[in-house]
């Protein structure tokens, strides 16, 4: 059994959402957005739900510095020195191997679920019981988990897990981690029965991912390792200023996952969504009788179907012919493009930054 105190729980919430333009923006990227009119922002729902099952004091956000006041202000059970704030974005590896050092100083016995702030779970009982389990399971041994996700469809948009041999319940090593793949691929691995979406959610005892990254990424330790005894005081901040910014930019995925022997994953069924698009929040929106999903807004709609349409409360959108199109307005851009061609966000993205401007960003 692993006592509370022992048990700990990383919030990833640093990254942008670009594919979420023009809702999610530079100064208000995604997560701290409410997007279900819940009234609490996808960082808020994920802090709600491990603090079920994690004390409040043993949970650290880690995000970009420029989104320290948000951070605060949408989660104020958090002290300030729970929140971890990145000096520039270096991907994954960098933002847990900090994280890792900084709780293995408070507490060399804690065992760490790593999760992104930006993830939906309709069957939250069942995902809590499973991070229970997980945590007992790489608390007595030196091994890295990660949670599997059983796939419904082939779906391109997330990496996938082989799975191996059986080592006890839902727990299996891994055998291949495969990124995003092709359709024709995705069909195949869907049908073998053998791949599982990867969630991008990590279980791990302190030690065992800092041996991993010390062994893997051995110039993200050297950056980051030196300033341990450092880690927990006030000359953290200095340190993580100075050496932070020069870590490699790199994933824990490619740098550690898919490389180290000791790696096992937890199947489940949790109606997990990876909250990363417009279409995976159409999926999951309600839609009318034509399939169009509405929110927030008000619409009337002639000869319309499959579309998303996101405009502020206020507004109120009257739109007829159209076809499986995204509708979306926040501030001072309005977008109207394929829902089917969102890949695309991305480039009109880069395309106002250079043609219009910050503001717009």
């Amino acid at each position: 059994m692993v006592e509370n105190r022992d048990k700990y729980c990383v919030i990833m919430g640093g990254g942008i959402g670009s594919r979420f333009w023009p809702f999610s923006r530079r100064t208000l990227p995604k997560q701290f957005l409410d997007f279900f009119g819940t009234g609490r922002s996808l960082l808020q729902q994920t802090f709600d739900r491990f603090n079920k099952i994690i004390p409040t004091e043993n949970i650290f956000v880690v995000t970009n510095e420029m989104y320290a006041e948000l951070a605060q202000k949408q989660l104020p059970e958090l002290q300030p020195e729970q929140i971890l704030l990145e000096p520039a974005r270096r991907n994954t590896a960098p933002c847990i191997a900090w994280a890792s050092y900084h709780i293995r100083a408070l507490n060399p016995n804690a065992n760490i679920v790593v999760a992104p702030s930006d993830h939906l779970i309709l069957k939250e009982n069942e995902f809590l019981e499973a991070i229970e389990k997980g945590l007992e399971f790489v608390a007595d041994s030196d091994r890295l988990l990660t949670l599997g996700i059983k796939p419904n469809r082939p779906e391109t948009g997330y990496g996938y897990i082989q799975i191996a041999e059986q080592e006890k319940e839902t727990f299996y090593k891994v055998k291949t981690f495969t990124e995003k793949p092709e359709l024709d691929l995705a069909k195949v691995f869907v049908e073998s029965g053998e791949f599982y979406w990867n969630s991008g959610l990590f279980l791990w005892n302190v030690n065992s991912i800092l041996k991993a990254i010390e062994h893997l990424l051995p110039e993200l330790s050297a950056k980051l390792s030196a300033g341990e005894p450092a880690y927990g005081t006030p000359q953290e901040r200095t340190f993580i200023e100075e050496n932070f910014p020069a870590c490699p930019n790199v994933s824990i995925d490619f740098g550690v996952m898919e490389k180290a022997d000791n790696v096992y994953v937890s199947l489940g069924d949790f109606g997990w969504s990876d909250l990363g698009t417009w279409g995976s929040l159409y999926d999951l929106s309600d839609k009318d009788a034509n399939g169009n999903a509405a929110l927030v807004a008000q619409t009337i709609l002639y000869h319309c179907k499959n579309n998303i349409v996101a405009l502020p409360k206020d507004k109120l959108a009257v739109i007829d012919g159209l076809e499986g199109y995204l509708i979306a307005e926040s501030g001072n851009v309005l977008l109207i493009c394929k829902k089917d061609e969102e890949h695309a966000i991305r480039k009109y993205v880069n395309d106002t930054q250079i043609k219009m401007g910050e503001e717009y960003i």
